[in-house]
């Protein structure tokens, strides 16, 4: 049976796909065939890129990867196919969306259609039957529109797939953590947990607010990730392995990982 995360945040610019990285290699690392989904992007390509460049040993842009091993990459609606078989690769039919602001997901329409969840989701079935372990990262917050009464949590919810909620390490993040598990859990979504991200661990704050945080939810916070000197998969994959309560979390829903894991 295929296992997954899906690595959603508190709102955008939180370290997603740094930390989707950095578990993708991590769970490599593990020994595991680990596949990446990105199924809406704004503003360009890039994490997408990373997210594919984080399957592989070496340090690759996604540009620069061979056509046959872009795999597990999945763009928004509207798009096409492109190639197939192992690892199909979904582009954008108009390239021109990835300069759009995020007013199209607002209005609910791209280029005059609709954000199509159920292809997303046959997609994402497709590809969850090629790896052992698939880890998808989202956009933005929870509740994100994708249409007129449907947000990302409605994805979330149709993958069934845990969540690992990243939020910032800073001041504000109690209100805007608790808001999102409070959305998650109205769709019955299970948290994997928390996972705060960024800062240095100095101010009062970064602090003070992983136990604030456990003190108002059953979620278990994870711990904190603080800003690292390297953001490669390697380097992020390495500081991931040395969180507990993370490596615990991870293994209780994958295949049981070899003893004496790395970051390799």
């Amino acid at each position: 049976m295929n296992r997954g995360l899906f690595i959603t945040g508190t709102d955008t610019g939180v370290g997603k796909t740094l930390i989707a990285c950095g578990i993708t290699r991590l769970l490599r690392s593990w020994g595991l065939n680990v596949g990446v989904m990105k199924p809406v992007a704004t503003g360009d390509r890039e994490d997408a890129k990373r997210l594919i460049a984080a399957m592989f040993p070496h340090p690759a842009s996604g540009h620069l990867l061979p056509k046959g091993r872009r795999q597990g990459l999945v763009l928004p609606s509207p798009f096409r196919e492109r190639g197939r078989g192992e690892g199909e690769l979904f582009e954008l039919v108009n390239p021109q969306f990835f300069k759009a602001p995020l007013a199209p997901y607002v209005s609910s329409k791209l280029e005059g259609r609709r954000v199509d969840v159920e292809k997303i989701y046959k997609a994402y079935w497709r590809l969850s039957k090629k790896y052992e372990v698939m880890v998808v990262e989202g956009i933005g917050g929870v509740k994100v529109p994708f249409g007129a009464s449907t947000y990302l949590m409605d994805l979330i919810e149709a993958l069934r797939l845990p969540a690992l909620v990243v939020s910032r390490a800073g001041l504000g993040t109690l209100n805007h953590t608790l808001l999102t598990l409070d959305a998650l859990a109205q769709k019955k979504v299970p948290v994997i947990g928390v996972l705060m991200n960024g800062g240095t661990g100095k101010t009062l704050a970064e602090k003070t607010n992983p136990e604030a945080l456990q003190d108002h939810t059953t979620v278990q916070v994870l711990g904190h990730l603080r800003r690292q000197a390297s953001t490669s998969p390697n380097a992020i994959a390495d500081a991931l392995s040395r969180v507990p309560l993370l490596v615990k979390a991870l293994r209780s829903m994958i295949p049981s990982p070899p003893v004496g894991e790395g970051a390799g």
